[in-house]
């Protein structure tokens, strides 16, 4: 059995269609459906079991809970909310959560695969794994810093494999029940059906409009690199999952209206709430991730956008 949590959210639930391409349907999918329109995420997956998150984590309290047919775990599930400002629920959520699972897996020596956060890096300007370029702009970047310093604490006596994966800005489909918090290309989508045009923000931190940079990844390239790190299992470590170069908004912007053939784009001012904790520019630092052997070549925005397009106008 391969266990994800977060198994019917964005990349949860991509990650089990991921899991059934190869062969898998033994999948236990841990989430919360207080938001019922996930369901929605899992119709055309096949897994053999599902738990709230609140009943898989008492299972595990109090032992009632098989380990030995477990093959791995695939941590992906958190309140991803940059917006939400409660620390102890997200601290409990994120952190003390994550933790459980940790020291379950290594005292079942089961290999562990999380899902960490480039929001652990903040403005810097520096995206390698390292402890001095590491400055989280809000509470959920912290809960995730902190985690992986926990994690840190235990790399010389791991039992099993233990990986953290820091995706930065992903996208693609499944991510509707997101809202707010859903990619730019998914609103941009939106907009433009809406109303011919696509709204971005104005230039700021020294950007001019629209040009501010971030490193966009389509998911389908996320749930490769989860899957890739399933079948080395002597590697732990945490790593950067970004395509390694940035491109700016007004490039994303350019690949949805080129998509709908019609659209302009229109700037709006740059948020005041904003200023001072947005991330005008992140870009992976690939270097460990290529160290330790993966060759995988990643999509551009205009591949990944023009993939994601055809899935959401289908």
């Amino acid at each position: 059995m391969i266990i994800v949590t977060g198994g019917a959210g964005f990349i949860g639930s991509n990650l089990v269609l991921g899991l059934n391409e190869l062969g898998y349907d033994d999948i236990l999918v841990v989430d919360n459906l207080e938001n019922g329109l996930k369901y929605k995420n899992l119709v055309d997956c096949r897994i053999a079991d599902y738990l709230d998150k609140d009943a898989f984590l008492k299972k595990l309290q109090n032992n009632t809970f098989n380990p030995k047919k477990v093959e791995a775990i695939f941590h992906q599930g958190a309140c991803s909310s940059t917006t939400e400002w409660d620390g102890r629920y997200m601290m409990e959520n994120n952190y003390q959560y994550s933790k459980t699972l940790f020291h379950y897996g290594q005292q079942h020596k089961i290999p562990f695969i999380y899902a960490s956060s480039a929001a652990v890096y903040g403005t810097q300007g520096v995206f390698k794994e390292t402890l001095s370029a590491e400055h989280p702009l809000n509470v959920y970047g912290y809960s995730k810093f902190q985690f992986d310093q926990y994690v840190r604490q235990y790399e010389g006596e791991l039992t099993s494999q233990v990986v953290g994966l820091r995706y930065f800005n992903v996208y693609g489909p499944r991510e509707s029940h997101k809202g707010s918090m859903a990619s730019v290309p998914f609103h941009l989508n939106t907009q433009i059906k809406e109303t011919q045009k696509v709204r971005l923000f104005e230039g700021c931190d020294g950007y001019e409009n629209g040009e501010q940079r971030r490193d966009f990844i389509y998911v389908g390239d996320v749930v490769d690199i989860n899957l890739w790190f399933l079948d080395i299992a002597s590697t732990n470590g945490i790593f950067n999952i970004g395509t390694g170069r940035s491109q700016t908004f007004n490039e994303v912007a350019k690949a949805v209206i080129n998509y709908h053939q019609y659209g302009t784009i229109e700037y709006i001012p740059f948020p005041e709430k904003l200023k001072g904790c947005y991330q005008s520019f992140t870009e992976a630092n690939l270097d460990a991730l290529r160290n330790i052997g993966c060759k995988y070549t990643f999509k551009t925005v205009e591949e990944g956008i023009a993939l994601y397009m055809e899935w959401l106008n289908q």
